[in-house]
């Protein structure tokens, strides 16, 4: 399978005409099933309508001027570029819905009763890559995590120990410094005042929280024990910020099937490079959290995927307040079933957003 070219510019697009457009169709269609291109010859015999192959030649001819099409090599049929790709997924891609087996599927993998939000979320990952014959991809906010309770524990006179426990049953811990002369009752006290004002709040939301509380913070609380309180809540704030977020990627090996030529092994290789250098990726799933509903981006509209060729099916998920918390999704090469895909992304988002609400 040839690579596909970069995106060419615009070149009236607006006036392809019917008849333009079934054969486009029909050179996308066979693109994506099987990754070969398309002569005049089958296509004229495909057409809804009598019409000869220097017919249909001409027409194509002026699809590859519209920059939409065209020939890997000399007196070969064509094949979409990635704008003629772009202009299939925009304006004629006709998306479907989830058969009743695959819903049943989707939700006996992930919606598996008393599950953490983790393992919800691997399992979306193992599912979306099952499915897609791709891999699937899940960005998680480990900083968004919503908390439960908090515990300070005294370890020498200047140190103690932050506990937090999240509402996922997630346990973590930091040093914290504790000022000289602090009587143990303090640390059970600032234990309690948080624990009265933070439950169900993000770090950044108990932050806020007791920052418009400081005032009546002051009458409660003495000033050592007010010290700790915000010596916690500043320990785990420096370590959440910049903290890399979770990513889950399963069924990299689905790349590697279906290869018919040495370049296709080369773009997959070029893939999996990407794949390990997580930043990049990460930023591309950032950027699909501020849209709303299942993005697509093809092959070099990214610059993660600029030279491996590869496209990305993602949708966000939400919490139980309807916040972005994340983006699940699928990596695959250009030729992804983009009628199938799309609606099996968008129907998982909404599950996992249901499940870890």
């Amino acid at each position: 399978m040839a690579p596909l070219p970069p995106p060419s510019p615009p070149g009236g697009l607006a006036l392809i005409d019917e008849r333009s457009r079934e054969i486009f169709r029909r050179i996308v269609e066979g693109y994506l099933d099987s990754g070969e291109p398309i002569g005049s010859r089958n296509i004229a015999k495909l057409l809804s309508r009598t019409l000869s192959p220097a017919s249909v030649r001409n027409v194509m001819a002026d699809l590859e001027d519209a920059g939409l099409v065209y020939a890997p090599h000399t007196s070969a049929g064509r094949l979409p570029t990635e704008q003629g790709l772009r202009f299939f997924v925009d304006a004629l891609l006709e998306i479907g819905d989830l058969g009743t087996d695959e819903r049943q599927r989707i939700e006996a993998e992930i919606a598996a009763s008393g599950r953490a939000p983790e393992q919800v979320l691997t399992e979306a990952s193992q599912m979306l890559s099952g499915l897609s014959r791709g891999a699937g991809v899940v960005l998680a906010h480990t900083a968004d995590l919503r908390l439960k309770h908090i515990e300070f524990v005294w370890l020498e006179p200047t140190k103690g120990l932050v506990v937090l426990v999240g509402e996922d049953a997630t346990v973590e811990n930091r040093l914290v410094d504790l000022p000289l002369g602090l009587p143990p009752s303090a640390l059970q006290e600032a234990s309690n005042y948080l624990n009265t004002h933070i439950r169900g709040r993000t770090l950044a939301e108990a932050r806020a929280e007791l920052e418009r509380l400081a005032l009546d913070r002051q009458a409660e609380l003495d000033v050592l024990t007010g010290r700790v309180v915000e010596a916690g809540l500043a320990t785990w704030a420096g370590a959440t910020e910049g903290r890399p977020q979770q990513l889950i990627v399963r069924g990299r090996a689905n790349l590697l099937e279906d290869l018919r030529a040495a370049e296709d092994l080369e773009r997959i290789r070029l893939l999996f490079d990407d794949l390990e250098r997580n930043k990049g990726l990460v930023e591309l799933l950032g950027d699909a959290e501020r849209g709303d509903g299942v993005r697509i981006f093809i092959g070099s509209e990214s610059k993660l995927f600029s030279l491996s060729g590869s496209s990305l099916v993602v949708a966000p998920y939400r919490d139980k307040e309807q916040r972005v918390v994340g983006v699940l999704g699928v990596i695959g090469p250009t030729r992804l079933n983009y009628g199938r895909i799309v609606p099996m992304v968008d129907y998982t988002a909404k599950l996992v957003s249901r499940l870890i609400g």
